[in-house]
């Protein structure tokens, strides 16, 4: 899926990714009614307030499990995967995009227009998900976002509907917010600021954030997604299946 926007020139930094904005402890999110945690209704489209938060997707991974292939580069419906990732980004309301690549950086831009997107360049891909996930909250620094709002290059059922109904949740660099497949959390994944260093302390190998969120459950907004996104990952050659 081609980008929606004109191709413009492109920025790229390299980071050492242990270095995000430094914040306040977090607060618990909570909405009307004394309601903390547990699933919100999905709302259809992200707030004007949104214009605060990053999308940032990691496409650092190389396809260990897929013969070596990096994830952004598989085809889908007759482009990289990479740029699909964008375009639903796009689509779902964030306006700025950070992209990390990592197995393969130099032909994922020779390859993939991410035209208007801050490519980050993680050197410590192979030490999983985690390294990127702290390479692109490196990369905010400076760049005024109140939140970011993470995404998956190898889940491509997860769609526009879904980003923007993530996106409605935040409210402040406090916010904390995930989208829900049946009540279970899932991606895409909303972090203010408030949390960048925390969650960058704990992110290691391939676990992400998932250590942070398990210890920080009772101050996550779930948003339910189930009835408009598919939380698959492309993982094996079985999963190419839903490639198209």
């Amino acid at each position: 899926m081609a980008s929606a926007t004109p191709r413009t020139e492109i920025q790229s930094v390299e980071i050492t990714p242990d270095r995000p904005r430094t914040g306040a402890l977090p607060r618990r999110v909570g909405y009307a009614g004394g309601m903390t945690h547990h699933t919100r209704p999905g709302r259809g489209q992200a707030t004007d307030q949104a214009v605060g938060v990053v999308g940032l997707l990691l496409a650092a991974g190389g396809g260990r499990r897929l013969g070596g292939r990096p994830k952004a580069l598989l085809p889908h419906r007759g482009r990289p995967l990479v740029e699909h990732a964008v375009a639903v980004l796009r689509a779902g309301g964030c306006s700025r995009i950070h992209v990390v690549l990592g197995a393969e950086a130099a032909a994922v831009r020779a390859r993939a227009d991410l035209s208007g997107c801050v490519l980050v360049d993680n050197p410590s891909w192979t030490e999983g998900m985690g390294s990127s996930l702290r390479a692109g909250l490196g990369s905010l620094a400076g760049t005024g976002a109140e939140a970011v709002l993470v995404s998956l290059v190898d889940q491509p059922g997860i769609g526009p509907e879904a980003v923007a109904r993530v996106l409605g949740a935040y409210e402040s660099g406090a916010s904390l917010a995930a989208a829900a497949y049946d009540g279970e959390r899932g991606h895409p994944v909303l972090f203010g600021a408030d949390h960048w260093a925390g969650i960058a302390a704990t992110a290691t190998g391939d676990r992400g954030a998932r250590a942070y969120l398990r210890a920080h459950g009772d101050a996550i907004t779930l948003v339910e997604c189930g009835d408009v996104a598919r939380p698959y990952d492309i993982d094996t050659e079985t999963d190419l299946v839903h490639l198209e």
